[in-house]
C-alpha cells in the first residue's frame, strides 16, 4: 500500500494544469448508456473512479477505450447486453447508482445494487428512486439491489426535489431524456456540472432546458445519437490546490481553473486574505500577509461545497483567531480532524460545527487518510508542517487526484510516493 511522505514549509511557485472534473466526468461517461452510437469525451481525468465506472460500463456490454492511445479521450458505446450493476463494481463507488435511470430508461429494466463510496455519511438514494416512481418506474428493494421496471417506458411528470440532491438530479434528468412528453425537475441541484451534463445530453439530441437554475425541464426524444464533449475542468481540484498555495503563502497559476465556477470559495479565500484572480484561462492564487479566521457553512450550490471543507480546515489551523466550519451536507465529515490535531491542530468537534483555534505551526506526524477530500487537507497540513510528514491509505486521494505528487513537487514542494 503506497505512502506520502512530506517535508513542509516551503512556499510553492509555478503553475498546476486543472484536469478533467472527477464529478462531470463520472457522470459524461454513463450518458453513453443513452445511445448506440459512439460518444467520444476529451479532458478524461485518469483516477481511479474513472477506471471502475469504465468497468461497470463494460459490464452492461457497452466498449470504452482510448482514442489513438490517448488515456484522455474515451470512446464510449455499444449495445446493451446486462442491465445489472453488480455489487462487487458498485460498491466501489456511489456514483455507480446513476447507471439506474439510463438503462431504465432505455431498456425499460434495471437491477442495480445499492451504492458504497466513501463513509462520510449514509447519503441515501431516496430521492432517485421515489423521482423515477413519479415518472412511471416500479421499484422493488431486494437481497441488496434495486429492481427498476417500466414495461410501457417512462412518462414525463413533474418532480419536486425535497433536497437539491446533485445525484438526484442528474439521474432524473437523463432518465426523462427518454420519457415519453415533458419533464420538470423542481429544486434542481445547480452545480456547473449539471450545466456540463445537460450541454452534453443536448449536443447527442436531448431537449433540455434550465440546467444550472433550479428548475431543469426535459422534453422528451425517442433516441439520442453520438457526439463529442469536452469535459469542464475541475473545480474542487482547482479550489484544493488553490489552498495548496494559500497554506504555504506561495504563488500558484491554476491552469483551466475558473474563478465563476468556484464562488462561495472564492469569497472564503478573500475573507480569510488570500488574493484570488482570474488570468486568461489560469486561476492565479496567492498569499502574502497572514491567513485570518473565517466561519463557513457548507450549502449546496453556489453555497460552500462540501468537497472543499476539510481542504478549508486545514487552511484555517494555521489562521489568526478563530474560524468555524458548520457542515451541513454530510454527517460524518469530520473524520479528518483527529488526524490534523495529531500534527498540532486545535480543532474541536460540537455536533455538526468544528471550531478551529488557529496554530502558528503545524508539526509532521504519521496520519492516515479517511477519506478522498481529507486525503488532500492531511497533504496541505504536511506542506505546512515543520518536519516530515507520513500519509497513508494514498488509494483515496488515488479516487479523484491525479498525479498530486508530480504537480506538487514540480512548485517546490517537497513530496514522494513510496510502497510499503
Amino acid at each position: 500500500m503506497d505512502r506520502f511522505i512530506i517535508r513542509g514549509g516551503r512556499p510553492l511557485h509555478g503553475e498546476i494544469t486543472i484536469g478533467g472534473a472527477k464529478n462531470a466526468g463520472l457522470k459524461l461517461l454513463v450518458a453513453g448508456l443513452l445511445t448506440s452510437e459512439r460518444l467520444v469525451l476529451t479532458n478524461v481525468p485518469h483516477i481511479a473512479d474513472i477506471a471502475t465506472m469504465c468497468a461497470l460500463l463494460t459490464q452492461h456490454g457497452l466498449t470504452v477505450e482510448a482514442v489513438n492511445g490517448d488515456k484522455t479521450t474515451l470512446s464510449v458505446g455499444g449495445e446493451i447486453t446486462s442491465t445489472e450493476a453488480p455489487y462487487d463494481i458498485v460498491s466501489k463507488m456511489r456514483a455507480s447508482i446513476l447507471v439506474l435511470g439510463p438503462l431504465l430508461a432505455r431498456c425499460r429494466e434495471a437491477r442495480v445494487s445499492l451504492p458504497g463510496g466513501c463513509a462520510i455519511g449514509t447519503r441515501p438514494v431516496d430521492m432517485h428512486l421515489k423521482g423515477l416512481e413519479t415518472l412511471g418506474a416500479v421499484i422493488t428493494l431486494e437481497n441488496g439491489y434495486i429492481h427498476a421496471r417500466a414495461p410501457e417506458g417512462l412518462k414525463g411528470d413533474r418532480i419536486v426535489l425535497p433536497f437539491a440532491s446533485v445525484g438526484a438530479t442528474e439521474n432524473l434528468m437523463m432518465a426523462a431524456t427518454l420519457a415519453k412528453g415533458r419533464t420538470e425537475i423542481v429544486n434542481a441541484a445547480r452545480e456547473p456540472e449539471m450545466a456540463d451534463l445537460a450541454s452534453c445530453l443536448n449536443a447527442m439530441g436531448a431537449k433540455i432546458t434550465g440546467a444550472g437554475t433550479g428548475h431543469i425541464i426535459i422534453d422528451g426524444v425517442e433516441a439520442l445519437h453520438g457526439t463529442t464533449h469536452r469535459i469542464m475542468s475541475d473545480r474542487i481540484e482547482c479550489g484544493t490546490y488553490a489552498c495548496a498555495a494559500a497554506i504555504t503563502g506561495g504563488d500558484l497559476r491554476l491552469i483551466g481553473g475558473q474563478v465563476e465556477h468556484l464562488g462561495a470559495v472564492v469569497r472564503a479565500f478573500e475573507e480569510a486574505g488570500v488574493e484570488v484572480t482570474q488570468e486568461g484561462n489560469a486561476m492565479r492564487v496567492r498569499r502574502t500577509g497572514a491567513l485570518r479566521g473565517i466561519d463557513i457553512m457548507t450549502e449546496p450550490y453556489p453555497g460552500f461545497p462540501t468537497d472543499m471543507q476539510a481542504q478549508f480546515m486545514a487552511l484555517l489551523s494555521v489562521a489568526e483567531g478563530a474560524s468555524m466550519i458548520t457542515e451541513t451536507i454530510f454527517e460524518n465529515r469530520f473524520m479528518h480532524v483527529p488526524e490534523l490535531n495529531r500534527m498540532g491542530a486545535r480543532i474541536n468537534v460540537h455536533g455538526s460545527s468544528a471550531i478551529i483555534r488557529g496554530v502558528h505551526s503545524l508539526s509532521g506526524a504519521p496520519v492516515m487518510a479517511t477519506d478522498l477530500r481529507a486525503s488532500f487537507s492531511l497533504i496541505l497540513a504536511g506542506l505546512a508542517a515543520h518536519g516530515e510528514t507520513i500519509l497513508s491509505r494514498v488509494y483515496h486521494l488515488d479516487r479523484g487526484y491525479e498525479a498530486v505528487e508530480r504537480k506538487l513537487a514540480a512548485c517546490g514542494a517537497q513530496i514522494e510516493r513510496v510502497s510499503n
